[in-house]
């Protein structure tokens, strides 16, 4: 700690990797979906948020998943979270780079066209899958002080992540429904939403936390029953 009392300065960057990519998470549902209804001017839905790759959205989308790799490439903490930032941040490249294959019919679909799309959604799934095992595992445990995280952050983390998970398998079965049914409902659409969302809160969280937990003492509130806790990490 220095003399200024400010937290060191790779809890501030990592702090701020944190948020940068809980804050990319909660923006892109609504960027995507409101700046589609803008740029058409019809209030029309996609089937999924990779759906937008094929929309005037592309940019964004693509922008947006390359940004959260590189946030979480670059992520550093402990092993094995630095290990599993790597590889979450890699498939999310694979995510933008690999685009979803579009609702034209199959005939019109070429090879390479339809091996981007199964690249893409193993990617997808993955990826949805380690942010999960982020909300599970690696957010529950003891910061790198001992620290256990307060009662109620574990019940947001787990219940973060039990979200990420339902989606992925919500969205996985929803593929048993109809075609026309898919399209009215758009269940893909709005699990990938709520797995976007729920991971960005997660991070965003943890951003604030990990930032409080390097406070000095004297800045933190110890006057409360939960004192020591109130900054996990």
């Amino acid at each position: 700690m220095d003399t200024h009392g400010k937290p060191p300065q790779d809890a501030v960057t990592v702090r701020h990797l944190r948020l940068g990519i809980g804050s990319v998470g909660l923006a892109l549902p609504v960027v995507l979906v409101v700046g589609h209804i803008v740029a058409t001017r019809r209030l029309t839905l996609l089937d999924s948020l990779s759906g937008y790759y094929h929309s005037e959205m592309r940019d964004v989308f693509v922008g947006a998943m390359c940004a959260v790799g590189v946030f979480l490439i670059s992520y550093r903490y402990r092993w094995p979270d630095d290990l599993l930032g790597t590889v979450a941040g890699v498939l999310a490249v694979a995510v933008a780079l690999f685009p979803t294959t579009t609702a034209a019919p199959v005939a019109t679909v070429s090879g390479s066209d339809r091996t981007a799309g199964v690249v893409h959604q193993v990617a997808a799934a993955g990826l949805f899958v380690l942010l999960a095992v982020f909300c599970l595992v690696l957010f529950t445990r003891p910061d790198r002080a001992g620290v256990p995280p307060r009662r109620g952050a574990l019940a947001f983390y787990r219940s973060c992540g039990g979200l990420i998970l339902l989606a992925v398998v919500l969205a996985l079965a929803s593929t048993r429904l109809p075609p026309d049914v898919r399209h009215t409902l758009k269940p893909v659409l709005w699990c990938e939403t709520v797995a976007v969302f729920v991971f960005g809160a997660a991070w965003v969280a943890k951003s604030d936390a990990l930032l409080r937990a390097a406070e000095p003492a004297d800045r933190l509130d110890v006057t409360g029953p939960d004192a020591r806790s109130t900054a996990p990490a």
